[in-house]
């Protein structure tokens, strides 16, 4: 059950108005829709900490859990997509394949919330239009939006307004009292409601005041105020959002960090992320990761760095973010204070170790992939080492978003051999949790990104591995036409492995697209090449596709045999997920053919190998050819139950396959209505 929240702040304090008008929304609300609930304000009034307080009081009203997503409405990376928060949601209610259109992630969404009560916080959101996407269907839950704006666009979905200002100078005061400690601000009350006064009230210019006062116990008051005051105008001076306060307190405590830990917040400030760890700091730094991270402790002490309070992933270590404001002081430090050249180095480290990270989780993963060389500008020390490979996996999913960022930045920057080697090692990702929005992308990007460097064998895993992604989505015609480019330079290169790559794939793109008999043809040319060049694994898998043809074209006797011999080449290559999948379609074969009960049997043992293997879509197809089988046999209440089972295993992952099931229950007992 997701529990996604940020931490409510050790120091909030004040907001009682702004909370019991929260208060007042909720209870005003009407009609049958989620409740959405807006509040702006200006960047560092409060906004995000006053909805955590307020929405963690109200948490044992949504027992099914609370989801939060940060929507980069003001931030240098660019506002998150629709598909990015969307896809986070949908893996946080437990969907372990996403699909790979806007619309189906958004019918998949609804679907998924319609019974449920859940909180939402959208934090940072930039438009109405960035939100509505993302409200759920389930009318009992809450959606709270966080913005500058003030997104009257939302009224039509039925938004209650709140608008957040400054504290009052009493609650500054007790805020700045609180981080600093009573008997400092008890010693030079009159310095402490000066510097509050200079940071015009606005709560992320106070705690940064205060952090600087906590980390330096010698320092009065008083200090701090002449300090905050040097070099500046009229009070008046102040901006209506308190820019003016932010910058002065951070150019303050940026001047009291020391060296270390002040390039780091330069360099993370270029980063184009917006979570950070250990590793990360430590690689872009040249710094050990154990030394990044007292970096990261001691910018976190002084109040410019917070963590990220989100669910912890196994794998992956601490993560923190920057405030809005503070990550464009960082990067405002970095262009100030660092040459470009340093400034392109710390870049293109923070690719290099993008890039040998995920290579280090393909090698576990996926080993008869990782082919392909590896070029690094700058050789890091070793890279976060997986001792196992669920660990492997959750890191690239939990950085997915900073490896595109990696893979964008080294295209923009003419750094193709890192472009193309980052999409290449990003393979277990694709495969394994089908972000196919990023698959296509990322594939697009590696693809132009080799073809610039000339390098042949790039453009040929680029032109297969990317013809794979758009057959996921559908786009059939154009994968063809990838992997006739694929088939045409390994024919010139002379390369037959990659020559049967191309074929098995111009047949699965056929295929997908309905065109069985062409399908066929390149399924046994790529079958007789892998055979002649020694591939075994390839062999079996070019094999287990032409014993799916067989069964589309109703012909099970061939199918059975055609699957029974992959069955055996894969169960002897080790390759235990593909030979559970040719196991299932043989035991359905089986049954279509005749033999029930061993079809039966098969099928059964194959649920069983996809159980242990963790295969959500495999154990539901398993249980969908069971069903068939008793249909077929005349068994209607098994058949029913087979049916049932498989349909609340898809309907958190593909709604395509769930009308399905629908269908098939429909047509075995009229009478049977599945949940909707």
């Amino acid at each position: 059950m997701p529990r996604q929240l940020l931490p409510v702040p050790a120091h909030f304090t004040g907001r009682a108005c702004d909370l019991r008008a929260l208060d007042a929304l909720r209870s005003a609300r009407t009609g049958s829709a989620p409740q959405v609930a807006v509040v702006s304000g200006p960047a560092g009034v409060g906004k995000t900490a006053l909805v955590s307080r307020w929405l963690s009081a109200l948490a044992p009203e949504f027992p099914d859990g609370q989801l939060y997503a940060d929507l980069r409405g003001h931030t240098l990376t660019g506002p998150a997509g629709p598909t990015e928060a969307l896809a986070g949601f949908l893996r946080a209610l437990g969907a372990s394949s996403i699909p790979g259109s806007l619309a189906e992630q958004a019918a998949l969404w609804r679907s998924l919330t319609a019974d449920l009560r859940l909180v939402v916080m959208l934090d940072n959101a930039l438009s109405a239009a960035q939100v509505r996407t993302l409200l759920p269907a389930a009318p009992d839950s809450l959606v709270v939006v966080t913005s500058r704006h003030r997104l009257t666009g939302l009224g039509v979905d039925g938004a209650g307004f709140h608008q957040v200002g400054m504290l009052d100078p009493a609650a500054a005061l007790e805020l700045f009292t609180r981080g600093v400690g009573g008997d400092r601000v008890a010693a030079d009350r009159p310095a402490a409601r000066e510097v509050v006064g200079l940071c015009a009230c606005l709560p992320l210019a106070v705690c940064l005041a205060a952090a600087q006062l906590a980390a330096r116990p010698r320092r009065s008051v008083a200090a701090l105020a002449s300090a905050l005051t040097r070099g500046r105008g009229p009070l008046e001076t102040l901006g209506v959002e308190g820019d003016t306060a932010v910058r002065t307190a951070l150019d303050e405590s940026f001047a009291t960090l020391p060296a270390g830990a002040a390039g780091a917040y330069r360099r993370m400030g270029l980063l184009p992320v917006t979570r950070y760890d250990g590793p990360m700091v430590g690689a872009v730094c040249g710094v050990p990761p154990e030394e990044a991270e007292d970096f990261l402790e001691l910018l976190l002490e002084v109040n410019l760095l917070e963590e990220t309070g989100t669910d912890r992933v196994p794998g992956v270590g601490d993560r923190y973010r920057f405030h809005d404001l503070v990550r464009l002081h960082a990067g405002g430090r970095a262009e100030t204070d660092l040459p470009e050249p340093e400034r392109r180095a710390t870049l293109r480290r923070f690719v290099d170790w993008c890039l040998a990270t995920a290579t280090s989780a393909e090698a576990l993963l996926t080993p008869s992939h990782r082919t392909l060389p590896r070029d690094y500008a700058h050789p890091a020390a070793p890279p976060v080492a997986f001792d196992a490979q669920a660990p492997a996996l959750a890191w690239l999913d939990e950085h997915r978003y900073d490896l595109m960022a990696a893979v964008r930045l080294a295209a923009r920057e003419g750094w193709d051999a890192s472009a193309w080697q980052l999409v290449d090692a990003m393979w277990p990702l694709f495969l394994r949790l089908r972000p196919y929005d990023l698959w296509t992308e990322a594939h697009a990007l590696g693809l132009e990104a080799a073809r610039r460097a000339g390098h042949r064998a790039g453009e040929g895993r680029m032109l297969t591995s990317g013809g794979n992604g758009l057959c996921h989505t559908g786009r059939f015609d154009e994968a063809a036409r990838w992997f006739e480019d694929a088939l045409r330079h390994a024919t010139e290169d002379g390369d037959e492995r990659q020559r049967a790559q191309a074929l098995h794939g111009l047949g699965r793109a056929h295929f997908g697209a309905g065109r069985t008999q062409e399908a066929e043809l390149h399924y046994g040319r790529a079958l007789t090449l892998r055979e002649a060049i020694g591939y075994t694994r390839g062999a079996a898998l070019s094999r287990v596709c032409l014993g799916e043809i067989a069964l589309a074209h109703d012909r099970p006797g061939l199918a059975a045999g055609r699957l029974a011999t992959a069955r055996a080449e894969l169960v002897a290559e080790g390759d235990s997920y593909d030979a559970a999948r040719a196991l299932a379609l043989l035991g359905h074969a089986t049954a279509r053919g005749g033999d029930a009960r061993t079809g039966m049997r098969r099928l059964l043992r194959a649920l069983v190998e996809f159980e242990n293997a963790g295969s959500v879509h495999w154990q539901a197809r398993t249980m969908e050819y069971l069903g068939q089988a008793c249909q077929e046999h005349r068994a209607p209440t098994e058949a029913v139950r087979w049916f049932t089972r498989s349909l609340a295993l898809y309907d958190p992952v593909s709604p395509t396959d769930a009308a399905r099931l629908r269908t098939r229950l429909r047509e075995v007992d009229p009478r049977t209505r599945p949940a909707p």
